[in-house]
């Protein structure tokens, strides 16, 4: 059953996050100070104004006021929900999302099938261990040279011979055989015949982001065919979305400089085995956009590993042109193709990791590979085959997004043809974000902002003024915000560790957008935070107490106050 994420968990997962690695993936930023700036996203701008802050972990435009956390981010500029958003963080972080059980969630429940897996998962590694056939799949891996750590990383198991030994061990009753078909571990035939998807096969478990099991590829033992099996599209498998090896490679590198794709499990793992742990493999199909935004979120540059056929060039001029309106500035993309014959792992067995690696650094660029297949394909020695090359290459170039990139690709062209080209006007990616009408918009100040208000931004831009001492009784006041700033000061104290974007996010969501401004807004606060803070409250006590003592003595005539009374209300009103 889904439900609500709990906040303790946005709290502990802000706390990993670190807000510049998330935008740098997205949006090329330079450091400036203590702080990173780039053009604003979210609106056309030429001089920089978008500032990302690493001590308080959120943005802000000062040209047409975007502001926000990690998450907020994502919400705008990947146009996700705010679970969704939730979800990738921890997807980066190779963590599950847990959820406070609800009864309101019409959500279909997929924790059933992700159990299942999981079980089926740790059943196929126990008979790569156990099973009398066994031997035959150990020589196999062996064969290919994997050890087995290289088999734990991964997982790796066997389906031994048989139609059903995942039927009768997890298919015990009607809803059991619900959820088996549901996770796409059996088939079943016209006369309701079940069996088992996979038998005498290499397994590789494929796990999504979070690390959990969602599909199965199979290699066969055997000569049955195909060669190569996947599980079939389920609810929580899609093949063209998943990439075998990215939860692997991103349990090895955090940020990962490079992602090589290649063409199947096998060439994942041996590559692994020879200590080049960012390889990646699609699921039988060609490279698709989701893929690549998967993979542009991961790293910056993505390397696609190709046979040097006729085929395998086609399978990289499909890949290019799925790239090319992800381009953005900042984002490269590569292309190695291989001997005749080889492949990422008996190319790596043949040469080793180091010459494997400097053959990765000398992959051709996008920009070389696409104006040489132009080329090939024209006469350029010709002024008919020049104008040709111009209009094939027009198309390709307008899926570019604008940027320096663009740019430089469009010189390029020209500088080939010896002519402008009119490329057209950009199309913008399928993520891009909405862009905002660009205005004048500076940081609010201090001056004008209510002395409540401004103790909130302290708090929110320092949290360590929340626990320093301060004046007693002033979650008495009655000033409006009051129960704000005690909730802001009550959640540092329980987790002083915070910072300004986990303040941000665990409130309401009817104040986050309050509470953002303030997160950046210019206070004049250095190193007295807790002072200004403490004086603050003992000001506005001090107000409270002169109004009450003023109030309680004004309503009784002053033919009725004694001397006394009449000496506190002279004093009152000096103050």
């Amino acid at each position: 059953m889904a439900g609500n994420i709990p906040q303790q968990f946005i709290d502990d997962l802000l706390s990993r996050v670190d807000i510049v690695d998330v935008i740098n993936r997205r949006v090329t930023l330079q450091k400036k100070g203590k702080e990173y700036q780039a053009c604003c996203p979210f609106h056309g701008e030429k001089t920089p104004s978008f500032t990302v802050s690493p001590s308080k972990q959120f943005y802000h435009c000062f040209g047409c006021g975007a502001h926000g956390t990690a998450v907020g981010f994502l919400m705008e500029y990947d146009r996700l929900s705010f679970p969704e958003a939730i979800e990738e963080l921890a997807t980066d972080q190779g963590i599950e999302v847990p959820r406070e059980l609800t009864f309101n969630n019409k959500g279909p429940d997929h924790k059933p099938i992700y159990d299942l897996l999981q079980k089926v998962s740790e059943f196929y590694e126990q008979q790569l261990r156990e099973h009398p056939t066994k031997q035959h799949a150990i020589d196999y891996l062996k064969q290919r040279g994997l050890s087995g750590e290289i088999a734990k990383d991964f997982a790796l198991g066997y389906a031994p011979p048989g139609w059903d030994n995942v039927l009768k061990r997890f298919g015990g009753d009607e809803k059991k055989l619900h959820v088996l078909r549901d996770a796409g571990l059996i088939s079943e035939k016209e006369n309701d015949k079940r069996y088992d998807r996979m038998r005498e096969r290499i397994i590789f478990p494929i796990r999504d982001g979070r690390g959990r099991v969602i599909g199965f590829g199979g290699r066969v033992l055997g000569d049955d065919k195909p060669k190569y099996l996947n599980s079939p599209e389920t609810p929580v498998f899609h093949k063209g979305q998943e990439l075998y090896g990215l939860y692997e490679t991103r349990q090895t590198h955090k940020q990962p400089d490079q992602i090589l794709v290649v063409e199947g499990y096998m060439d994942v793992v041996a590559l692994a085995q020879f200590d080049i742990r960012n390889a990646v493999a699609t699921l039988g199909t060609a490279t698709t956009p989701d893929h690549l935004k998967k993979l542009y979120r991961a790293a910056n540059e993505v390397v696609f590993c190709f046979d040097g056929d006729r085929a395998g060039r086609d399978a990289a001029w499909k890949a290019l042109k799925t790239a090319l309106p992800l381009m953005s500035d900042g984002r490269q993309a590569r292309f190695l193709f291989l001997p005749n014959g080889e492949d990422p792992d008996s190319l790596v067995r043949k040469i080793g990791t180091d010459a494997f690696r400097e053959e990765l650094q000398h992959a051709q660029p996008l920009s070389e590979f696409l104006f040489a297949k132009l080329e090939s394909q024209v006469d350029t020695n010709s002024i008919d085959g020049l104008a040709r090359m111009g209009e094939l290459a027009k198309p390709l170039l307008s899926e570019l997004p604008q940027g320096t990139f663009r740019v430089m690709m469009e010189k390029a062209l020209e500088q080939r043809l010896g002519v402008s080209v009119d490329i057209g006007k950009a199309k913008p990616p399928e993520n891009t974000p909405i862009k905002r009408q660009a205005k004048p918009v500076a940081a609010s100040s201090a001056p004008g902002m209510s002395p409540v208000s401004k103790a909130v931004a302290i708090v929110l831009q320092h949290p360590n003024a929340a626990l320093a001492e301060l004046p007693a009784n002033w979650r008495d006041l009655p000033e409006k915000g009051i129960e704000v700033l005690a909730n802001l000061i009550d959640r540092v104290k329980s987790n002083p560790d915070t910072h300004s974007a986990a303040l941000v996010e665990a409130a309401d969501e009817s104040l986050r957008s309050y509470l953002a401004k303030l997160a950046i807004a210019n206070i004049a606060v250095m190193d007295d935070a807790p002072e200004q803070l403490s004086g603050i409250l003992s000001s506005l006590l001090r107000s409270h107490q002169k109004n009450t003592l003023q109030q309680s003595l004004t309503d009784k005539p002053v033919s009725q106050m004694s001397d006394e009374e009449k000496q506190k209300l002279r004093d009152a009103f000096k103050r």
